[in-house]
C-alpha cells in the first residue's frame, strides 16, 4: 500500500467505480505504479494514472509515463499483421515460406501465417542453445527456428510461443515489407494513431520508462484454494515453473536466456532497445486503449482494421489444451479470446495479456478499447485479481 496515493486524469460520469477500483489497486491489491485507460465509442472515458513509477528514485507515475508490458506486445503484433493482411501485403492462408523460403526447412513449408499467428507451429523454443546478446540481435534465433524441425506436427496441436512468436512473426513481416516489424508499426498504426507504443524504443525515450518490480508469490496462496479442480491445475503451473527443463520453463526463458517475467532481465536499454514483438512492447494505457478503441471503431477519424478484417481476426483458430502452458488457451489470429478463466467483457472481447498484469483488448459488442499498464509484476496464480476487478466495474458502467 502507498502512503499519500496521488491518483491522476480524468474519469467521465458513469465510471466513477472504475476509478474506485483502480484506487484500490494501489491501497489493497499491491500496485505501486500504473495507468488506466478505456475508450467507449471512439470517446476516451477513463484516463487515469498513479503512484511511483521508480522506488529507486521516487520518480511519480506520470502522464507520459511507459512500461514494458510482455505479451501484450503480442496483441499489438497481431493488430499489424491482420492490417497488412488486410491491404494485401500478406495471405494468412497462405504457407509462411511464401515470404520467408528458408522457414520451409524440416517440413514446415505447409504451415500458414494463420497457423504462426495461432501458436500451431511446432516451436516455442530455439533447438539449439542462443545468448542473450544473439536472442536480442534477433538474426541468430530467426535462423535457428528457420531450420528446426517443428516440436510437434504443425496444425494438429498448439502451444504457447511465449518469445519466438516475436521473432517468428518479425521476420515474416520483415521479408513481406523490407523493414522490420517495429517500423512498419510505427510507420502504419503508432504515429497514425498518435500511440505512445514502441516495439524498440528510441534512446530519448529510456527516461521516460518506470522499471520493472519483481513479483512476491504469497506463500499462503495455495492453501486458499478451495476448489480441487482449481488447486490440481494451479500446483502442475507451480510444478512445471520450477522445473528449468519443462516446456513452460523453457518457452518463458528462452531456455534460461531471457527469463521472463524478471525484472533485472528485463530492466535493461539494450532490451528496451531491442524489437521482441512478442514481449518488449513499451507504452502506457491510454495507447494501448486507443490502439483497440480504433480497431472497433474510428478514433478522431481514423481505423486501423475494417469490420470485415477484424471478423476474420476474431475467428478461433484454436482452442483446448495448450502444449506449453499447462492449460487451456483459446486464440484467434494472434489474439487471445475470451475465456471462462479470462473472460474479458464477453464474447465479443480480444486482445492479449502480459506475464505481471498489463492488458490490452477490445470489444465489438460495447465498442470498447482498455489498457493497464504497470510496473509491479503480480504473482497471483489464479488470474490478475487488479485488472479483474477494474473490469468488473467497467462492466457494471456499462449495463
Amino acid at each position: 500500500m502507498i502512503e499519500d496515493l496521488q491518483i491522476d486524469g480524468t474519469v467521465r460520469p458513469g465510471f466513477e467505480e472504475v476509478r474506485e477500483e483502480f484506487e484500490t489497486n494501489f491501497r489493497e491489491r499491491g500496485d505501486v505504479g500504473a495507468s488506466l485507460a478505456v475508450y467507449v465509442r471512439g470517446e476516451l472515458v477513463v484516463d487515469l494514472w498513479g503512484g511511483i513509477a521508480d522506488p529507486a528514485t521516487g520518480r511519480p507515475w506520470e502522464r507520459g509515463t511507459v512500461g514494458i508490458v510482455y505479451s501484450a506486445t503480442k496483441g499489438a503484433t497481431a493488430v499489424l499483421v491482420n492490417r497488412l493482411a488486410e491491404q494485401g501485403v500478406l495471405d494468412l492462408d497462405a504457407p509462411v515460406s511464401r515470404y520467408w523460403p528458408e522457414f520451409a526447412a524440416e517440413g514446415k513449408d505447409r504451415i500458414t501465417v494463420a497457423q504462426l499467428l495461432s501458436h500451431q507451429a511446432g516451436l516455442p523454443v530455439p533447438s539449439e542453445p542462443l545468448t542473450r546478446d544473439e536472442l536480442l540481435a534477433g538474426t541468430p534465433v530467426v535462423e535457428v527456428l528457420a531450420r528446426q524441425k517443428p516440436m510437434w506436427e504443425p496444425g494438429s496441436a498448439h502451444g504457447y510461443h511465449a518469445l519466438t512468436f516475436g521473432w517468428l512473426i518479425g521476420e515474416l513481416v520483415s521479408r513481406a515489407t523490407g523493414r522490420s516489424l517495429g517500423t512498419v508499426f510505427a510507420d502504419e498504426i503508432a504515429r497514425p494513431l498518435g500511440l505512445d507504443f514502441w516495439i524498440g524504443l528510441p534512446a530519448d525515450r529510456v527516461g521516460s520508462v518506470a522499471p520493472l518490480i519483481d513479483g512476491v508469490p504469497d506463500p499462503d496462496a495455495l492453501d486458499a484454494i478451495t476448489d480441487p479442480e482449481v488447486k490440481e491445475r494451479v500446483l502442475k503451473v507451480v510444478a512445471a515453473m520450477s522445473d528449468p527443463s519443462s516446456m513452460f520453463s523453457r518457452a518463458l526463458s528462452t531456455n534460461g536466456a531471457l527469463p521472463t517475467p524478471h525484472a533485472e532481465t528485463w530492466n535493461a536499454p539494450s532490451v528496451y532497445a531491442a524489437e521482441l514483438p512478442a514481449a518488449n512492447g513499451i507504452t502506457n494505457a491510454r495507447s494501448l486503449a486507443r490502439l483497440y478503441a480504433a480497431c472497433v471503431g474510428e478514433v478522431d477519424g481514423r481505423r486501423v482494421l475494417s469490420e470485415v478484417a477484424l471478423d476474420r481476426a476474431r475467428v478461433e483458430q484454436v482452442r483446448g489444451p495448450d502444449g506449453v502452458i499447462v492449460g487451456e488457451s483459446r486464440f484467434g489470429i494472434g489474439f487471445q479470446l475470451s475465456t471462462q478463466t479470462a473472460p474479458l467483457l464477453g464474447e465479443g472481447s480480444f486482445g492479449h495479456a502480459g506475464a505481471g498484469g498489463a492488458l490490452g483488448f477490445g470489444d465489438v459488442s460495447s465498442e470498447v478499447g482498455f489498457g493497464y499498464v504497470q510496473n509491479q509484476l503480480g504473482a497471483s496464480l489464479t488470474g490478475e485479481p487488479r485488472t479483474a476487478a477494474v473490469i468488473d466495474a467497467l462492466r457494471r458502467a456499462l449495463a
